[in-house]
């Protein structure tokens, strides 16, 4: 593990309450978990690979709330970077970094692997990857709020985000399929959880 992660982990688990004390919205720059609101679960990453599709990173679901590899970093695109610390407007195009192993939150045209919709994995390098890391921000206010239900629009192919009730076997034994779907529904409804949310004063 490296210092940068070991230092930022110790930060995240000392007071995440106290932290978000006060914020109502997601923010640029954020370090979140994202609830699965059907199943409970986390979106979650780690180092290993599909065995089949893309053989990129996989994604999946977990119900346990202290993992550390369930955190994200809410950031803009390649094209449209974001301010530290302003709230996230519904409507936005963003990329969601996985904070330990600095891949994004991707999606493209391969079938995932227990139910057959589209493949969600984690790509890129140090996060840069391609326009297929990119989603669209669906929520009902005018910026994203970590109380309310949001869904997330694959921007290249126009699926949503969602966690099936597919679980893996071994090595990831109980783990839930992520996979991206045509349509919006319960499935695919997330909510912001535990995390660091930054101020706008944090990044000025």
């Amino acid at each position: 593990m490296s210092i940068h992660f070991s230092t930022l982990l110790v930060t995240l688990l000392i007071d995440l309450t106290q932290a978000a004390t006060g914020f109502q919205h997601v923010t640029c720059g954020s370090v979140l978990k994202l609830a699965h609101i059907q199943t409970n679960v986390r979106l979650h990453s780690h180092e290993v690979r599909y065995g089949s599709g893309s053989g990129q990173q996989s994604v999946t679901g977990v119900t346990e709330t202290g993992d550390a590899n369930s955190y994200w970093v809410v950031k803009g695109t390649e094209d449209k970077p974001c301010k530290r610390g302003v709230p996230i407007k519904c409507g936005s195009v963003i990329r969601l970094n996985h904070l330990q192993t600095r891949l994004n939150l991707h999606s493209h045209l391969f079938q995932s692997p227990l139910s057959q919709n589209q493949e969600v994995s984690a790509f890129g390098e140090n996060g840069v990857g391609d326009s297929g890391d990119n989603w669209v921000v669906q929520c009902d206010d005018d910026l994203w709020r970590r109380d309310e239900s949001i869904h997330f629009k694959h921007k290249d192919t126009g699926k949503y985000l969602q966690a099936t009730f597919n679980q893996f076997g071994r090595p990831i034994s109980g783990q839930r399929e992520i996979a991206a779907v045509a349509s919006q529904g319960g499935e695919t409804q997330w909510q912001a959880m535990e995390g660091i949310y930054l101020k706008p004063s944090d990044g000025s």
